[in-house]
């Protein structure tokens, strides 16, 4: 989660601040309780903006981020997600068909609010790879697992290194997934970074059209920035008329 420099301040000052205020409101829920409580209060904020990102890094920061017994995956899952809390919808169980799956996840791809879906831990790393391919490798997502439960476990980053630690390693229990919707992060790639990933496509033998399709799809951006910066490029090789 990237803040500003004076957010990243605000966020260590304000971490034994909330620590503090939490054990005395409720002793009893010190180190969970926390995750409820800004979960409400990023709710009600109109606007998803400093005040969120502080808070989600003084989670991570001080539990871990972990959720207590609210009963409701869905808000758990959010307030522990680390993403945007003032929009959000419920997609519940994703298409067990892969076709399904698929067209499913085509037509959330300009979804702006956070996403909260249901999966089974046996399709999570393949469900997370078709995310990654349908929504873009670099959209921002988190894997939760046993929420409010002794195994809990959350995974925060971009949805190709989820689905890639999902392949990996084992996933068992309830799994929620929490994806941010469409624009919810600035694209940090430059026009260089979409000319080189579309030569390497024509390199490996892709046709302009397909090489153009992939590299949209792979870097989660529209096939037509990904055109307008190979032509500027090439015209910036171009000699003067």
């Amino acid at each position: 989660m990237a803040l500003l420099g004076d957010e990243r301040w605000v966020a260590g000052r304000g971490l034994a601040a909330l620590t503090r205020a939490l054990a005395a409101l409720l002793p009893q829920r010190a180190g969970t309780v926390d995750a409820y409580v800004l979960s409400i209060a990023l709710d009600s904020d109109p606007v998803f903006g400093r005040e969120a990102r502080v808070a989600g890094t003084v989670l991570a920061a001080r539990y871990g981020a972990q959720g207590g017994d609210w009963g409701s995956a869905v808000t758990t899952a959010l307030a522990v997600s680390g993403l945007p809390t003032d929009r959000f919808c419920f997609e519940g169980f994703l298409p067990r068909k892969a076709g399904e799956r698929r067209r499913r996840l085509a037509a959330l791809a300009d979804e702006q609010r956070t996403m909260v879906f249901f999966e089974s831990p046996r399709r999570t790393a393949v469900t997370l790879a078709e995310m990654a391919e349908a929504f873009g490798a670099d959209r921002p997502g988190a894997l939760c697992r046993e929420l409010t439960k002794t195994y809990e476990e959350v995974r925060r980053g971009p949805l190709a290194d989820l689905a890639a630690a999902a392949s990996a390693d084992e996933v068992l229990g309830e799994v929620t997934l929490v994806v941010a919707g469409a624009g919810a992060s600035p694209n940090r790639l430059g026009p260089q970074d979409l000319v080189r990933a579309y030569q390497d496509a024509l390199a490996a033998g892709l046709p302009r059209s397909a090489a153009m399709r992939q590299v949209a799809e792979r870097l989660g951006v529209s096939r037509r920035d990904v055109y307008d910066a190979v032509l500027a490029a090439k015209q910036a090789t171009e000699p003067p008329a």
